[in-house]
């Protein structure tokens, strides 16, 4: 596989906090790479050190297969672009000038483009309004426009959709979608919105106390993920007994509500739980936010 990003045995320490712990990560050319873990878990860290806005303290990786001690590295960071923590722009330019100072910054020779980066992140219609003004959304929006300005091969953007409100969400999504599809872009992109991380993400790495507990394409997950039946019942400890002679695994997540995971007929479950007092029965397929419980435990 072809890969735009690749970190070995990445470290990375504050003092006497260790935020990376060996990380090994690996991101697919022209993937959308959803980063998931806890607060605290070291992705905003990790997209810092690959960025080269900090250095690591042992470890290293290859940015488009070149390593970051060769003497290429500083051609092949031209081809990142990144958005972390909070969208790197002057309040009291407009969004126009906001990308002038950008291409200033890059040397890009000249200002013809910034119109199209203006209406491919839905700016297009802000005139001399200045930044400060705008709303949340509007900020990401410039953020991810400033991140783009270079025309990069890599975006990487930490926590782009939190914080919105749900047109903004939505907008926000299209928009990582269009870069990575039409300008073929890879992407990695981090969000505690497990929800609609996986519905732009093809590929994701999951992360907690700054290791890499697993990476794992889109379709790969799909598949390992459960069917389940949700059960509601009137006594967990019949239920338990009972159980074992099914052979299935299962779930306590109350007091009177448990799920049953594998392929099998409502009609079997009833059966082996008759005496247990079933209240309710119902469908259910594991979803990204259920995936990261079981792969990691605990919440986002």
């Amino acid at each position: 596989m072809d890969y735009v990003l690749e970190t070995k045995s990445l470290l990375k320490s504050y003092r006497h906090v260790e935020a990376l712990s060996g990380v090994d990560m690996h991101v697919p050319k022209d993937s959308i790479y959803g980063l998931v873990g806890r607060n605290g878990a070291g992705k905003t860290t990790l997209m810092r050190v690959v960025a080269g806005m900090q250095k690591e303290n042992g470890g290293t990786y290859l940015l488009f297969g070149v390593d970051k001690n060769s003497r290429e590295i500083k051609k092949e960071r031209k081809r990142v672009g990144a958005m972390i923590e909070s969208p790197a722009i002057f309040h009291d330019l407009s969004a126009e000038d906001n990308l002038k100072m950008q291409y200033r910054i890059l040397g890009l020779p000249s200002f013809d483009t910034i119109p199209e980066i203006l209406s491919t992140v839905g700016l297009e219609n802000t005139g001399n309004k200045k930044a400060g003004s705008f709303s949340f959304g509007m900020k990401q929006r410039l953020g991810i426009a400033m991140a783009i300005a270079g025309n990069p091969d890599l975006l990487i953007l930490d926590e782009p959709i939190n914080g919105l409100d749900p047109e903004a969400i939505v907008e926000m999504r299209e928009l990582i979608l269009r870069l990575n599809r039409e300008m073929n872009m890879t992407i990695i992109v981090s969000s505690h919105i497990l929800d609609e991380l996986a519905k732009v993400a093809t590929y994701y790495g999951f992360i907690d106390s700054g290791r890499m507990v697993k990476e794992v394409s889109a379709v790969d997950m799909e598949k390992e993920c459960r069917k389940a039946l949700r059960i509601k019942v009137e006594s967990i400890e019949k239920s338990a007994i009972a159980l074992t002679s099914l052979g299935n695994d299962y779930s306590v997540i109350d007091d009177n509500t448990l799920d049953i995971f594998g392929d099998i007929g409502i009609k079997e479950v009833l059966d082996v739980l008759s005496g247990a007092g079933i209240k309710d029965i119902e469908k259910r397929n594991e979803n990204l936010e259920g995936y990261f419980i079981n792969t990691m435990g605990g919440c986002v």
